[in-house]
């Protein structure tokens, strides 16, 4: 691991700053992570008797910023895949992040831990990645594939895997772009997953799609309506979608209806930022600093 961006040592079993008790020795203040003693004048942290001397509570803070860059980073390289793949596939619009903050409005139901929103988020942004695999004569085409030519599109989820899990920190949502065409019932590709099988991302997410895919444009036809598509939405709970999302869905149909008139996303993607900004690290550390 880069030296930037190793996390401040601290001592076996001890937790962040100021979340482990301080000791005392002689009547001299300790900082909870280094044990070094608080020298007089010198500026800590603390609430009670949770002790952070200042060089470990700036190192912890060093180590959050350059980990929220990192998370800008990999969101936009996300990002830039995903239109990468829209623009090769003709989409007008920004149709993978708008199915993907779609997604989060049904994900938000089922898990509230940020790391697996943001995996179900990239996974569903990233959903066709594994189309770059595919000649332009197929994936352009527009009147009907042929047998062959459906085999050929048919490899895209396995096309997807095999690209996003070599990232290491996109593996959970690599498993949601090769599920993203199962259905509930096991009659879906590349594995005929069904049910509780099929990963929890990928099943959210294919409510979605069909949503949008449904209610867009295309070369070949016009887009159906909003209550057409939930219609049909609906007659699939069980069996290509899983019933309890489908719930879900007709829960959220103001919020989602809304999204997709206005063909973007409004939900918060505050999931994706796990850290606070340098300035705000600022204020806090002015907040909380005392002098002994």
């Amino acid at each position: 691991m880069p030296e930037e961006t190793r996390k401040p040592h601290t001592k076996a079993g001890a937790a962040e700053p100021c979340s482990v008790a301080g000791g005392q020795t002689g009547g001299d203040l300790l900082c909870s992570l280094c044990g070094c003693p608080l020298e007089k004048g010198a500026g800590f942290t603390g609430s009670g008797k949770q002790y952070c001397c200042e060089g470990c509570y700036l190192g912890d803070k060093k180590y959050h910023y350059l980990k929220a860059e990192l998370d800008n980073a990999y969101l936009a390289f996300a990002e830039a895949l995903a239109k990468a793949v829209d623009i090769r596939e003709h989409e007008t619009g920004l149709h993978s992040k708008r199915v993907a903050c779609h997604t989060m409005v049904l994900a938000k139901h089922f898990t509230d831990e940020k790391e697996k929103l943001r995996q179900i988020y990239w996974g569903s942004l990233l959903h066709d990645i594994g189309k770059i695999g595919i000649s332009d004569k197929i994936l352009l085409k527009k009147g009907s594939l042929t047998k062959k030519e459906w085999a050929e599109m048919e490899g895209h989820p396995e096309r997807g895997f095999s690209i996003l899990s070599t990232i290491p920190f996109m593996r959970s949502a690599a498993d949601i772009v090769l599920s993203h065409e199962e259905h509930y019932d096991g009659s879906g590709y590349p594995n005929n997953l069904k049910g509780d099988d099929i990963p929890l991302g990928a099943r959210i997410f294919s409510i979605i799609d069909t949503l949008d895919a449904m209610i867009s444009d295309r070369s070949y036809r016009r887009g159906v309506s909003f209550d057409d598509s939930k219609n049909e939405i609906i007659q699939m709970g069980g069996s290509q979608f899983d019933p309890e999302v489908v719930e879900i869905f007709i829960l959220e149909e103001v919020v989602l209806r809304e999204m997709t008139d206005s063909k973007c996303g409004i939900v918060s993607l505050d999931f994706l930022h796990t850290h606070k900004t340098l300035e705000e690290d600022k204020c806090s550390m002015k907040s909380k600093t005392r002098r002994l």
